[in-house]
C-alpha cells in the first residue's frame, strides 16, 4: 500500500534555530520549506528531513535518522569532526572499532547526536 510512496525522516527539537544551524550549517542540508517557525523541511540527497519543535525533543534513545554514505564514511567522519561533531561510542559486541567508526563485517557505522540529543547514524551502504 505504501511501498511505492516516499518516506521522510522527522526529528523533534526544542529550539528550531539551533537545530537549523546544526542541520544546515554543520551537516550541510539545504532548506526546502519553512512552516512558520514551527518546522523546516531540509533536503539531503534525494531525501527529506523534517525538523520540528516539540516538547518531546531528544527523548528517543535510539537512532532517529541514518544517512547511507557508501565508501565515504571515513572521510565524512573526519569532515564532521572538523566541524565540531562529537561521535558517540557504544559497547557493541561483535564489532571492531577504529576511531569513531564501528565495523560489523563489511558494514561500517558511526553515530553522533544533534544539539537536542537525537541520535544520527552514518552507514557505508
Amino acid at each position: 500500500m505504501l511501498g511505492d510512496k516516499d518516506v521522510v525522516a522527522t526529528v523533534a527539537v526544542k529550539d528550531l534555530q539551533v537545530a537549523r544551524k546544526f542541520y544546515q550549517g554543520t551537516l550541510g542540508l539545504e532548506l526546502v520549506h519553512e512552516e512558520g517557525g514551527e518546522a523546516v523541511t531540509l533536503k539531503a540527497g534525494g531525501s527529506r528531513l523534517v525538523v520540528y519543535r516539540s516538547e518531546f525533543a531528544g527523548t528517543n534513545r535510539a537512532t532517529g535518522a541514518t544517512w547511507m554514505v557508501g565508501g565515504e564514511i571515513d572521510r565524512l567522519v573526519q569532515g564532521l569532526k572538523e566541524r565540531g561533531v562529537v561521535f558517540e561510542h557504544y559497547d557493541m559486541p561483535g564489532s571492531t572499532q577504529k576511531g569513531d567508526v564501528y565495523a560489523f563485517g563489511d558494514i561500517k557505522s558511526a553515530w553522533f547526536k544533534d544539539p537536542d540529543g537525537n541520535i544520527i547514524a552514518i552507514v557505508n551502504r
